[in-house]
């Protein structure tokens, strides 16, 4: 996995993902490259409005103001051309984004920038794109279309997922192979064996390094452990991120429970699950983030 020796928070996150160009793709799904080309050179003047992505871009952003140094940088990565992608950066602009690197790859995979980048998260509309990244061991989610408002809180709030998103999916395995009383007798035994880190181990980590220049009542960030897991299973989780040195601010053990209720109450302005489904009824009351790694993602033929 990427680790950002700046000691600085990189986010790279996809054009269509920060802004609305749903239109735009729909030119080029329909009627190809040459279109869309033309299409986007003819109303490159016009403003792209805010996409999925943008609310959290926005607050990711905020957290460099009034910062004794540069806490966070996003970079923008698109399968657009230069050419065709001064509308996106036009946009930018207008919005006042702190947003000045980007990689233009003109229809070629743009994921590959994200180790040269060395960015501890990559966003995206296009669910190949994430799927490639992450198999590179990097952490990454394919943002879906959510039915949310701005909370209004100018804290950033992230929620995690745990197994195959903080966590390896090993215990997750145990689970769908062998049902939830082996599963349930497996983390008892393994109560004080710490689990491998899944993919956004060392996100999660660079959230806590800017957490940790903050007295704990004043951080910009809070986060949140959303899991399925219920006692007895929970004691493994809390060992391992002891293990870790990493602190989580909120633990819920929901035990099976949908969990949209309880990520609008904790205020999250972006959760991350491995499983789609858990993703899609989360996004009816959060911006979510597919992470389409593990065992619930492997295709069966």
């Amino acid at each position: 996995m990427t680790v950002n020796s700046q000691h600085q928070l990189v986010v790279a996150i996809s054009s269509r993902a920060l802004f609305d160009l749903e239109e735009s793709h729909r030119v080029f799904t329909e009627q190809g490259l040459e279109a869309y080309s033309r299409y986007q050179i003819e109303h490159e003047n016009d403003l792209l409005a805010p996409g999925m992505a943008f609310p959290l871009v926005t607050k990711l952003l905020h957290l460099n103001r009034d910062a004794a140094e540069r806490h966070v940088e996003v970079i923008l990565l698109s399968h657009n051309s230069a050419d065709t992608g001064l509308r996106i950066f036009n946009s930018i602009q207008h919005y006042r984004l702190d947003i000045t690197r980007a990689a233009f790859t003109n229809g070629a995979a743009p994921w590959r920038y994200v180790d040269p980048f060395s960015a501890d998260l990559f966003l995206s509309a296009n669910a190949g794109d994430v799927v490639n990244a992450l198999d590179a061991g990097h952490a990454a989610a394919a943002i879906v279309p959510a039915r949310t408002e701005n909370n209004g809180r100018e804290q950033l709030r992230i929620a995690f997922d745990g197994d195959a998103v903080l966590f390896s999916d090993e215990a997750e395995r145990v689970y769908q192979e062998q049902g939830l009383a082996a599963f349930s007798e497996s983390e008892r035994d393994k109560a004080h064996e710490p689990l491998s880190g899944g993919p956004f181990k060392n996100f999660l980590a660079a959230l806590q390094h800017i957490q940790a220049q903050y007295p704990p009542e004043k951080s910009p960030i809070r986060t949140a452990l959303v899991t399925a897991r219920s006692a007895p299973a929970h004691e493994r989780v809390i060992r391992t991120l002891r293990a870790w040195n990493i602190r989580i601010d909120e633990a819920l053990f929901l035990g099976g429970l949908p969990k949209g209720a309880f990520l609008k109450t904790f205020g999250a302005d972006i959760f991350f699950d491995d499983q789609k489904g858990h993703v899609e009824a989360a996004a009816g009351y959060v911006t979510a983030g597919h992470v389409p790694h593990g065992v619930t993602n492997v295709k069966h033929d």
